[in-house]
């Protein structure tokens, strides 16, 4: 399979740089161990998903790490966070070597809490989501962006099949002691009928005869694994009554096709589910613009008890901040941006709300794109595909 250029490569170097080791999270299969490999050539290679390298390691911790050559690339050590304690030892050892430890993981939290009690201000900590749009013109709202799908799309669904099936019984099992797997399966497709919708964890948890806080485990283990974008509301000095629960999306949205049972582009053009598959993936591709260049996630949603709702907002530098609304359709409208007036209304009077406020009405594009154009005051309409270079430069 080609290797595709990352955005978060420059990242990835200025990390080596600067910092003794780097860890990489990410869902499965997303493409960490390609990038560190392409990167980083010379470095050797280890996967602690081969249980002769775990046995080898934890009969001998200190004796394997001897026969490490560095620079080391150290994958998947989810499976040993053991591991953590004996790198941060050798990296005090020789605290201004940079560029030696590579390490990547699967689990966001398992992981992190070993970053955080092992490697505090040793390791730069950086997240690599699948492809986005612009860094493969292949990466679309019916496959998705893993690398794999993309190399091979006739195949995508005995893939996404396999994906799971393999997702559910190592990273499941491993974060959590998930006994019945067919159920966590059913409950992975119930979130997707979900998406796009502000979550209520009672409304998902009674068809599968769960209580709330087993649902609540099993989402935080969609979400630590990187299978779920929660997006948070905004609610910060807006004065109104505010739903205070996040949206959720299938953060890959060849993922949620596939959950959905959509499998070809005239099935996607008919299904119900079309708008929100869209909403959530341009939702997606903020965050992974965010995390590509770098920064850290910042993106909410808006919705009000009076039904006032604004699919996102992104805030960006000087207190500025962007509304978003993203419409599927190909023929925009400019009652589509009522919602967006009002809030940028209701913003601009509070008090302490200051910056620059811009509204964008992101939509697919029709066969002859018709650019970014005014559509009404103060509100500018961009198909997705001039949208997404322009907030990854942001």
């Amino acid at each position: 399979m080609r290797y595709l250029a990352r955005q978060l490569e420059p990242v990835v170097r200025s990390a080596a740089r600067n910092f003794p080791a780097a860890v990489l999270t990410g869902p499965r299969r997303s493409g960490k161990t390609w990038l560190l490999k392409h990167l980083f050539p010379d470095a050797s290679y280890h996967l602690f998903e081969d249980p002769d390298v775990i046995a080898r390691f934890r009969n001998d911790p200190h004796g394997f790490l001897d026969q490490v050559r560095l620079p080391a690339i150290l994958d998947e050590v989810q499976n040993t966070p053991e591991v953590f304690n004996f790198v941060r030892s050798r990296i005090d050892r020789e605290p201004r070597r940079v560029g030696r430890w590579f390490l990547t993981g699967s689990q966001e939290s398992g992981l992190m809490a070993g970053v955080t009690e092992s490697m505090a201000g040793r390791a730069a900590v950086l997240q690599l989501m699948p492809l986005s749009a612009v860094e493969s013109p292949k990466v679309t709202l019916l496959q998705g962006g893993y690398p794999e799908v993309l190399a091979r799309p006739k195949a995508a669904q005995l893939w996404f099949s396999s994906f799971l099936q393999t997702y559910i019984e190592r990273d499941v099992r491993q974060i959590s002691a998930v006994q019945d797997l067919a159920l966590f399966r059913r409950f992975f497709s119930l979130v997707a009928s979900r998406h796009g919708q502000v979550l209520n964890k009672s409304d998902l948890a009674a068809p599968l005869g769960m209580s709330v806080p087993g649902l609540s485990r099993w989402l935080d283990i969609l979400e630590a694994t990187a299978q779920i974008l929660l997006v948070p509301p905004y609610f910060e000095n807006l004065g109104k009554r505010i739903i205070k629960s996040p949206k959720v999306y299938v953060a890959d949205s060849g993922l949620a096709c596939h959950l959905l049972g959509i499998e070809t582009d005239a099935e996607l053009e008919k299904s119900p589910f079309l708008g929100a598959l869209f909403e959530g993936f341009i939702a997606s591709e903020i965050a992974k613009a965010q995390v590509n260049a770098g920064h850290r996630r910042e993106l909410y949603h808006f919705r009000d008890q009076q039904g006032l709702e604004v699919d996102f907002l992104v805030p960006g530098k000087g207190a500025s901040i962007t509304f978003i609304e993203a419409k599927a359709t190909r023929t925009v409208t400019p009652d589509m941006t009522v919602p967006m007036q009002r809030l940028a209304a209701t913003w601009t009077n509070r008090p302490g709300l200051r910056g620059e406020v811009r509204s964008l009405l992101v939509h697919r594009s029709a066969r002859k794109p018709t650019g970014t154009r005014a559509i009404a005051p103060g509100i500018e309409a961009m198909p997705w595909q001039e949208f997404l270079p322009e907030i990854l430069g942001s």
